[in-house]
């Protein structure tokens, strides 16, 4: 089953550049569905979501299948 997390973009000037977004306690957000981590995206960034809602400009937030395999991808590259 797949897991989702939560990602935003920070700044305007690298649009490519995008942070997880993580708990009070520095844990990252990981949810069971995609509407649940909607939810709390929307709870979470209401402004950046209502634009993204309306096209007042580019995407900043988003919601991602979360990889299993990241761990190994990430000692891979090292």
């Amino acid at each position: 089953m797949a897991k989702y997390k939560l990602q935003v973009q920070d700044d305007d000037a690298r649009p490519d550049h995008w942070r997880d977004v993580k708990s009070e306690f520095g844990n990252l957000l990981v949810f069971d569905d995609e509407p649940a981590a909607r939810a709390k995206l929307a709870e979470m960034f209401p402004v950046l979501v209502k634009m993204e809602q309306f096209a007042a400009g580019p995407k900043r937030t988003r919601v991602l299948v979360l990889n299993p395999y990241q761990d190994i991808d990430e000692e891979k590259e090292d």
